[in-house]
C-alpha cells in the first residue's frame, strides 16, 4: 500500500463541485488536503490544451478525474454522441496532461454501465471484457472504459499510477432531479413526492420493475476514492468495484420510496419503456483488500437522507443541467 495523504499534498479534482465531487472534496479536506476544485468554466477538459493548462496552473501531484456527463435512460437514448464523446476527451486529455506533468498519481472513476449486457452476478471485475455493454448504456459505458486501457498502457510505457474504480449506481443528497438528467432513485423520489402533494392516483414508472440495481451511498462512494487515492498501488490497474452488496429490484426500490415519502396511491408500469441492464450487483471484494474499503450505509438510511435533502432543497436539486 501506497503512504496516506500528506496535508500539503497539492490535490486537483475534476468534477469536484459536482454531486459525488462535493463529497470527494469534503472527505480529503477531513484527512488534512486542501484540494482544488477545477470547474469547467475555469477548464473545459473537451478541449486540447485545458487539461495541460490546468496542471500547470495548480502543479498537483494527485489528481482525481470525477469530471463527467452523465443522464438516466432517457438521457442516454436522447444524447449519445455528445456522451460518447465528451467523456471520452475529458478522460483522454486528462490522463495525457498529468502523465506530461509528472503527475504521480491519478484516480479515474469508470462506470458499472462498462459491464457487458449479461454478466454473472454478482459482477466481478475478471468479466469486464467479456461482452459489449446493455445498448442504452454502451457509448457512456465505453468512453469509460477507454480510460482504464489509456490507464494500462500509458502505466505500461511510462511508468504512470493509477487507481480505476467502478461504482454501482450512486444516490445521496445532492443529486440531480431534473428529469432531462436525474437517474433512477432521484426521479422516483421527485415523482412519488409530487404525487403525494397533489394527491394523485397513481405513478408511472418506466420498465417492468423486474431489472435490479446494486446502489452506492455517495459518501461511501467518496469515502472509497480517497481511500484508493492513499492506499491502492499496483503497476498496472485493474479495474476496482465498489458496491454494497445489496441488490434490490427497481419494483422494491419504488415501493420502498413510495412508503417512505407516504404516497399510497398507484404504481403504473410502462413495459414500452426499456428495463436497461437486467441485473446489478458488484463483488467489491478487491477494494476490500487492497486498500481496507467496504460500505456502511444502508440503504433505507441513504434512501431517508436523500429525500430529506431534495425536500429542504429542492430549487437547487431541480436546476436544469448547463447543456443539454
Amino acid at each position: 500500500m501506497a503512504d496516506a495523504l500528506l496535508p500539503d499534498q497539492r490535490v486537483v479534482v475534476t468534477g469536484g463541485a459536482g454531486f459525488l465531487g462535493r463529497r470527494v472534496v469534503a472527505e480529503l479536506e477531513s484527512r488534512g488536503a486542501s484540494p482544488y476544485i477545477a470547474r469547467s468554466a475555469d477548464y473545459d477538459l473537451t478541449v486540447p490544451g485545458a487539461a495541460e493548462q490546468l496542471m500547470a496552473d495548480q502543479r498537483p501531484s494527485l489528481v482525481i478525474h470525477l469530471a463527467a456527463r452523465v443522464g438516466g435512460i432517457g438521457y442516454n437514448q436522447a444524447e449519445p454522441a455528445p456522451l460518447y464523446l465528451s467523456n471520452l476527451l475529458m478522460g483522454t486529455h486528462v490522463i495525457e496532461a498529468a502523465r506530461s506533468a509528472g503527475v504521480t498519481k491519478t484516480v479515474l472513476l469508470g462506470t458499472v454501465c462498462s459491464y457487458p449486457k449479461f454478466t454473472p452476478v454478482p459482477f466481478e471485475e475478471a468479466s469486464f471484457w467479456d461482452g459489449y455493454p446493455e445498448e442504452t448504456n454502451a457509448p457512456y459505458g465505453i468512453a469509460k472504459k477507454a480510460q482504464l486501457v489509456h490507464a494500462q498502457v500509458n502505466a505500461a510505457q511510462y511508468g504512470q499510477r493509477f487507481a480505476y474504480l467502478i461504482p454501482t449506481n450512486l444516490f445521496g443528497p445532492g443529486d440531480k432531479f431534473h428529469p432531462a438528467v436525474s437517474h433512477v432513485i432521484p426521479a422516483l423520489i421527485k415523482k412519488c413526492v409530487e404525487a403525494h402533494e397533489s394527491g394523485a392516483p397513481s405513478v408511472d414508472v418506466w420498465g417492468t420493475g423486474t431489472a435490479s440495481r446494486e446502489y452506492l451511498f455517495v459518501d461511501d462512494a467518496a469515502t472509497a476514492i480517497v481511500d484508493a487515492a492513499e492506499r491502492y498501488d499496483e503497476a498496472i490497474p485493474e479495474p476496482i468495484n465498489l458496491g454494497a452488496n445489496h441488490e434490490v429490484t427497481i419494483r422494491e426500490t419504488v415501493e420502498t420510496i413510495a412508503r417512505l415519502v407516504g404516497f399510497q396511491g398507484e404504481l403504473r408500469w410502462d413495459a414500452t419503456k426499456p428495463d436497461g441492464q437486467p441485473r446489478r450487483r458488484v463483488d467489491a471484494s478487491r477494494a476490500l483488500d487492497l486498500f481496507g474499503w467496504k460500505a456502511t450505509t444502508p440503504f433505507e438510511d441513504g434512501l431517508r437522507a436523500t429525500i430529506d435533502w431534495y425536500l429542504a432543497n429542492r430549487t437547487e436539486a431541480e436546476q436544469p443541467p448547463r447543456t443539454l
